[in-house]
């Protein structure tokens, strides 16, 4: 029987099918091992290690199938990927008495407006508008919005925290599906998608393995008052693995492996910045994570925090300076 579309799956490069298989390759492994460490150790008994490490590999394998759907819906399956995240992310961030002292209207109009206008934004090239919008909202209307609640008698309404959640939340985390609007000719699309898989993976197994070396070979916090589990060796080690994988990963960029590694090195850095920045918020508030959506991770600003700052930084050394 001859059907009517032989294509029924997308047709896509046999990398892209062996990217997929060894990310579904290692997810598989890690579950079986954290399931028979789990059986074998703990013997069904409550385990606080064993069952945050299950925990985190089933958050994972949500993750993975969730952005491998958005990457098969194309663009705009990926804006409106990241435009959710970034709505659940601003929302954990003013939760609390840090979004209660602030104004209904400024939480409702930020949450409604600006973050789906961010993304809109986003189906045409990224101008102007689009890179401006979350800077005039921060360094203009706000305070604008600020003064007048001032000169009316109105109480301060307090716009430090929405003004950082904008930043962070949604103007970093945009540049992640901003990377697909790069120019790059015929095949750009297919090079721009490759950047965006590049990014992801570079930061977030390089975040992983900073927290595993951390707990094999760890003894010296980097920042016991801000972030008392990060330490010096889980860092370092981490990075240089962040490195390697990078230049593993360069045949599918158009980088070489030493320029892979370099950038790997870069997004390596401001992820562990970014995160360490937000780890201060998380500290200022007396809670230990962003909310409880993930299994294993916490909310979702616990997942997205090394990105606030990797992901600009990446779109722009693309942009402006090493654009293949």
């Amino acid at each position: 029987m001859d059907w009517p579309d032989a294509h029924l799956l997308p047709q896509l490069p046999d990398a892209a099918w062996r990217m997929t298989g060894g990310i579904v390759g290692v997810l598989l492994l890690a579950t079986l091992v954290a399931r028979l460490l789990r059986l074998r150790l703990a013997r069904r008994q409550p385990h606080a290690l064993l069952d945050n490490l299950n925990r985190r590999i089933d958050g994972w394998w949500l993750i993975a199938i969730a952005v491998g759907l958005a990457l098969l819906a194309g663009r705009p399956g990926v804006i409106l990927l990241f435009a959710l995240a970034s709505l659940v992310a601003l929302r954990e961030f003013l939760a609390g008495e840090t979004g209660a002292a602030l104004p209904r209207g400024l939480r409702w109009l930020s949450l409604g407006i600006v973050v789906p206008l961010q993304y809109l934004l986003l189906f045409g090239a990224p101008g102007p508008l689009w890179g401006s919008l979350i800077p005039l909202c921060v360094l203009l209307v706000l305070p604008l919005c600020e003064r007048l609640r001032r000169a009316t008698g109105k109480p301060p309404a307090g716009i430090g925290p929405l003004q950082a959640g904008l930043l962070f939340c949604v103007y970093g985390i945009s540049h992640v599906p901003a990377l697909l609007t790069l120019p790059g000719g015929a095949e750009g699309g297919e090079r721009n998608a490759w950047l965006l898989v590049f990014l992801l993976l570079v930061v977030q197994v390089g975040d992983v393995l900073q927290y595993l070396w951390g707990k094999l070979l760890g003894r010296h916090p980097i920042a016991p008052r801000l972030s008392p589990a990060k330490t010096v060796e889980g860092t370092v080690g981490g990075l240089l693995s962040a490195c390697a994988l990078g230049a593993w990963l360069a045949p599918l960029t158009p980088f070489t492996p030493a320029g892979a590694a370099l950038a790997s090195l870069l997004l390596g850095v401001l992820g562990f910045v970014g995160g360490l920045l937000l780890s201060v918020q998380k500290r200022q508030r007396g809670i230990k994570d962003w909310g409880t959506l993930i299994p294993g991770h916490g909310g979702m600003l616990d997942r997205l925090d090394s990105l606030c700052l990797s992901a600009p930084a990446f779109y722009y050394l693309l942009r402006c300076g090493w654009s293949p």
